[in-house]
């Protein structure tokens, strides 16, 4: 019996401390959607649970997801790498169409199509690039560790799509999808000065953007001193400070935030983070962070059983899913506490987003599948192992 079969027959257990931190950020996210969302919901749509619903149906769309990537063989995923980048691709020009994309608070980011909103495209792009990017760097490796345009080659289609969210605007999007291909990409052993003499430039492009959009200057102007224009650039900044200091050490109490009622703009979203900080303290906040850093801890101990095992392709998928989780977690609080400027990422799992928390529970279903193969070929080996003892 192969070890793929094995773990998808169920003879191996999978890892329970990564379902159960999913479990427990998928059931916070819900409780504080609902929470920070009701007087927004019933303003606006006359239903204090509209958002609250919404959520509760993209999780159980995302969990079908998740299941799904678990049953389907890694080597699935890694034989379309190519056709996914060329859809990847083909969802990133789809929505800057007109007629096909909705613009929503200056970005077009939404793939609309006979009036229905389909998806954040972001979202899919991102993880379909990543086994794009994962599956190149197994295929050719030797390029990648001794040529600087085998090193090139993937970038240049990551670029392309970056430069495209970058047409939504998307900042906060390329910025994380640059960062996961490059750690990929070095993690297969590409040269240190290859990724330099590449970042390098990438990290200037990126300031410069920051430095000659005025929308973007006024995010930095108020990140830097949100209190010399707390009514303004900076308010929402401010109103995030304001609550994440109102929780204290133990919090209001749930349902009890005051700049949920609106005063705290995307509570519910970008910003779900500080009315977690205001409702249950400097206690809840660190609770909440220590969850994250399980998740992306089991994700990386999964990438090395991966690597151990010399299953390169599992190995960078889950190590890339690590570094996405990563990023985009830090970068939402370092939002959230006015470390970093706003870049409009929700917090994985939590924050309301449909597109998002999808996406999220497919990529650990993914993740999932990657550890279910682990431990069957750990099984197999052991009874292989076993076998030549007795006999």
């Amino acid at each position: 019996m192969s070890a793929t079969h094995t773990a998808a027959s169920g003879q191996s257990r999978p890892d329970m401390i990564l379902l159960g931190v999913v479990g427990i950020l998928l059931a916070v996210g819900l409780l504080m959607v609902a929470s920070a969302s009701i007087a927004l919901g019933d303003r606006q749509h006359g239903d204090a649970f509209y958002f609250f619903e919404r959520q509760i149906v993209a999780a159980a769309m995302g969990l079908a997801a998740a299941w799904g990537m678990a049953k389907v063989p890694t080597r699935v995923w890694q034989s379309l790498g190519p056709w996914l980048a060329g859809v990847a691709l083909l969802l990133l020009v789809m929505v800057l169409l007109p007629g096909l994309g909705r613009t929503a608070n200056g970005s077009t980011r939404w793939l609309n199509i006979a009036g229905i909103n389909i998806m954040q495209v972001s979202e899919p792009v991102r993880l379909m690039l990543l086994i794009y990017v994962a599956d190149y760097a197994v295929r050719r490796n030797q390029e990648i560790r001794g040529s600087f345009f085998g090193f090139m080659k993937p970038l240049a289609i990551v670029s392309i799509a970056a430069a495209l969210l970058l047409a939504q605007p998307d900042f906060g999007s390329a910025v994380l999808l640059i960062g996961i291909s490059f750690t990929v990409m070095f993690l297969a052993g590409a040269r240190l000065r290859d990724v330099g003499l590449t970042l390098g430039p990438v990290v200037l492009g990126f300031a410069l953007l920051a430095r000659f959009s005025p929308y973007r200057m006024k995010r930095l102007t108020g990140f830097w001193d949100p209190w010399a224009d707390p009514y303004g650039d900076g308010f929402q900044l401010t109103q995030s400070l304001i609550a994440i200091g109102s929780g204290e050490w133990t919090g209001l109490g749930l349902g009890a935030s005051v700049q949920k009622l609106f005063y705290l703009p995307e509570a519910h979203t970008d910003f779900i983070f500080a009315v977690i900080a205001e409702e249950f303290g400097l206690l809840g906040s660190l609770v909440m962070i220590l969850l994250y850093v399980l998740l992306i801890w089991r994700a990386l101990v999964i990438a090395r059983a991966a690597a151990a095992r010399e299953h390169f392709f599992q190995a960078y998928v889950a190590f890339g899913l690590g570094i996405w989780l990563a990023m985009q977690a830090a970068i939402n609080l370092g939002v959230n506490m006015g470390v970093l400027p706003t870049k409009g990422l929700t917090l994985p799992l939590v924050s309301y987003g449909r597109s998002s928390l999808l996406v999220t529970l497919a990529a650990l279903g993914l993740l999932l599948r990657i550890d279910l193969e682990n431990r069957g070929l750990a099984s197999a080996t052991k009874r292989r192992v076993n076998g030549r003892v007795a006999r």
